[in-house]
C-alpha cells in the first residue's frame, strides 16, 4: 500500500488514523482541506477518530513534509498534500474556492525582482485574493 510507503519514508509509525487521514486527502474531490473538513469526512466514513487526533496527525505531518499548511485569509489553516510541485494560489474571497496555478513569466518576474535587489529567490508564496466577476445587467 502507497500509503504506508509513505508514512515510513517520512519516518512515522504506519497507525490507523495516519493511513485514514492520509486515505482522504487523496480521496477528497477538494485538495485543501482544514481539520475540521478532514474530521467531518472521517465521521460520514464511520471512522472514530476525534478532531484532536485529526490536528496532532496533522501537526505531524507537516513536520514530516507530507502536508503543507496555508493560512490563506479569513484565519483558518487547510491543509494540502505535498506534491513536491511549486504551485501558487488564488482565493476566492466570495465563495473560499481555492485555485492552484502555474505561470513562468510571474516566477520568472519574481526571481528577476529579487536579483534585482540584490538576492536569490529561494522559495516564495503567491496567494491571489479574487472575487467572481459581475456582468453587467441588461437594464443598466
Amino acid at each position: 500500500m502507497e500509503q504506508r510507503q509513505e508514512l515510513r519514508k517520512a519516518g512515522l509509525k504506519v497507525t490507523l488514523p495516519r493511513l485514514k487521514i492520509l486515505e482522504v486527502f487523496e480521496i477528497s474531490a477538494h485538495r485543501h482541506l482544514s481539520a475540521e473538513d478532514l474530521y467531518k469526512e472521517l465521521l460520514a466514513a464511520g471512522e472514530d477518530i476525534g478532531l484532536a487526533t485529526v490536528y496532532r496527525v496533522l501537526a505531524q505531518f507537516e513536520a514530516a513534509g507530507l502536508v503543507t499548511r496555508h493560512n490563506f485569509e479569513g484565519g483558518h489553516s487547510v491543509f494540502e498534500l505535498d506534491s513536491g510541485h511549486h504551485h501558487d494560489h488564488m482565493v476566492c474571497v466570495e465563495t473560499g474556492d481555492i485555485v492552484e496555478f502555474v505561470n513562468e513569466e510571474i516566477e520568472r518576474l519574481q526571481k528577476e525582482m529579487a536579483k534585482s535587489h540584490g538576492y536569490e529567490l529561494l522559495d516564495h508564496s503567491l496567494v491571489l485574493y479574487v472575487k467572481p466577476i459581475q456582468s453587467k445587467s441588461k437594464g443598466g
